[in-house]
């Protein structure tokens, strides 16, 4: 009985072993001689998974040396997979990353400086300076842009002229914004149906506010400064909590207790006549809101000359360091990000690509939201993740919380969030 167990428990540890040991990808090759490697993804929704799998397909049939393989890893597992197989010496090939923090990988050493091929295919011409400046780390570039976006504000055109509101006049100034969203608020009795805006309703959140108020400046300027406690970034924060303060937190918290999704969304079942969102929220009114009468125009600017300031991100294609095929993977990022497929993706998706002449085609600039949002991707600031505070973040937004739940004053929560950060920073060696 005691051997049988003995010989069981170590059946078990040598299955156990051999299944988290990772398989060599060094060796991978086809019947024919094609080099074999794989390209992770987090993209696998019904939507995108044939887009991105349809681009691998072109790319194998275009050439006769190299044969990707997709794989698809679930959002944030994909990323601790790829930290552990870059440890374990046995990465893949090329990864979809966050574009934010190339320049973290960088310096821990997580993915490949493409100096040597840019030397030869020098493809830096196809992308946004933007973007092309956050996939750069000590003067050299660790990844390429896929994909960006950007914000803007959505409005109800029928609702604009119930309200008695030109529809073709959206909004251009923090003011003009709440005069209109005052004309907008649909209010019986204590509660509210129609809300006409709320500046954290949709997809722009305290800190994107914070930057448009303060001349596209982020928490950090270029010199390495802070900019967290800043005149323009506390008068942000009061405006903010004045939305609050005006409709009063029970009547925002009910409404958006009542937001979901699809037909159930804030501006497409008509309870919010003005929402921030992404380009691709387009494609939600045109699956779901087909009878909506929908405008589009950049983020309004604090005041008349401040500038229209979005935020935006995005994700790139990189080389995890320690690739067994890194000349064959740099031969398709080239293709995944050329002209042809980044306007395959835009178009299949309605998403914001980093390759400019695949965003302004004209089959695409048809499209008055796709072409709007492309032009507003020259107000859209991306910031990198500064080195020396990569979890600034979770110092920053309990701050914020505070003052917009009435426990903090604006100044002295952003002074206290700076003081925070800077001892992080002074901690790391930043």
């Amino acid at each position: 009985m005691k051997t049988t167990f003995l010989m069981t428990a170590l059946l078990v540890m040598i299955l156990a072993i051999t299944a988290c040991t990772p398989q060599s990808r060094g060796a991978g090759k086809t019947a024919d001689g094609k080099t074999v490697f794989e390209f992770w993804t987090f993209w696998g929704s019904e939507t995108r998974r044939p887009v991105i799998e349809k681009i691998v397909s072109d790319f194998n049939a275009s050439q006769d040396k190299i044969e990707v393989k997709h794989v698809y890893l679930p959002w944030g597992d994909i990323w601790t997979k790829n930290l552990a197989q870059i440890a374990a010496k046995n990465p893949g090939d090329v990864i979809i990353n966050d574009i934010a923090s190339v320049n973290q990988r960088a310096s821990k050493k997580q993915n490949t400086d493409l100096s040597a091929y840019l030397a030869k295919d020098n493809i830096e011409d196809r992308f946004f300076p933007q973007l092309w400046n956050n996939v750069m780390y000590d003067g050299k570039a660790y990844a390429i842009p896929f994909n960006t976006d950007t914000r803007m504000l959505y409005y109800n055109k029928q609702a604009f002229r119930d309200a008695g509101l030109d529809p073709e006049k959206p909004p251009q100034t923090w003011d003009q914004l709440e005069e209109y969203a005052k004309k907008l608020d649909i209010k019986k009795g204590n509660t509210y149906e129609r809300i006409g805006f709320h500046p954290l309703f949709g997809d722009f959140g305290t800190d994107n506010w914070l930057f448009n108020a303060d001349g596209g400046e982020g928490y950090f300027a270029e010199d390495g400064s802070l900019k967290i406690n800043t005149p323009g970034k506390v008068e942000a924060l009061k405006w903010i909590k004045s939305w609050n303060d005006r409709l009063g937190q029970k009547n925002v918290d009910a409404m958006k207790a009542e937001f979901g999704s699809k037909q159930s969304d804030p501006f497409i079942s008509g309870k919010v006549a003005m929402i921030m969102q992404q380009g691709t929220f387009a494609t939600q009114i045109r699956d779901y809101g087909k009878d909506l009468d929908v405008g589009v125009a950049p983020v309004p600017e604090r005041t008349t000359g401040s500038g229209h300031w979005s935020g935006g991100g995005g994700f790139v294609a990189e080389i995890p360091y320690g690739s067994k095929h890194p000349d064959e993977a740099w031969e398709f990022i080239k293709y995944l990000t050329d002209y042809d497929a980044q306007k395959y993706w835009a178009v299949k998706n309605f998403d914001n690509v980093a390759n400019v002449k695949a965003s302004d085609d004209p089959e695409l600039s048809k499209n008055e939201i796709y072409k709007a949002s492309v032009d507003n991707l020259k107000v859209t600031r991306q910031f990198q993740v500064p080195l020396s505070a990569p979890d600034y973040k979770n110092l920053i937004n309990p701050q914020l919380d505070a003052v917009l739940l009435n426990n903090a004053d604006p100044a002295q929560a952003l002074q206290k969030a700076e003081s925070d950060v800077s001892a992080l920073m002074k901690q790391n060696g930043g």
